[in-house]
């Protein structure tokens, strides 16, 4: 069984509060099975953006969520998040949106090798 979305959300929060960074909840979604997506903003400019990984990797893993980078860049502009952002929204108005500013770019995720 997956855990919920609100308790896996609440449960990010707080790690990257431990770790020393700044998180808010920008968008609150379905709380049982929304999807999430987390910012990280480095306040320079450079953001990156963490979507669901595909199913198949995570059944291949074994792990309870895989996430992979929405862009082919490292680090992209804000503007770029803004505009996916809108374009998921409108899609599923059901997702999450995590806001990370961390100067140095941690995530706390595990990552998909796609």
């Amino acid at each position: 069984m997956r855990l919920r979305s609100d308790i896996w959300v609440a449960a990010y929060l707080r790690r990257a509060q431990v770790e020393g960074a700044f998180a808010v909840l920008r968008r609150r979604g379905a709380a049982e099975a929304g999807a999430i997506y987390v910012k990280i903003d480095r306040l320079d400019g450079r953001v990156a953006l963490f979507e669901p990984a595909p199913q198949s990797e995570v059944a291949e893993r074994g792990v309870e969520r895989l996430w992979a980078r929405a862009h082919k860049e490292e680090w992209v502009g804000a503007d770029f998040v803004e505009t996916r952002m809108k374009r998921e929204i409108a899609f599923d108005p059901d997702i999450w949106l995590i806001e990370v500013e961390d100067r140095e770019g941690r995530c706390w995720l595990d990552l998909a090798t796609l």
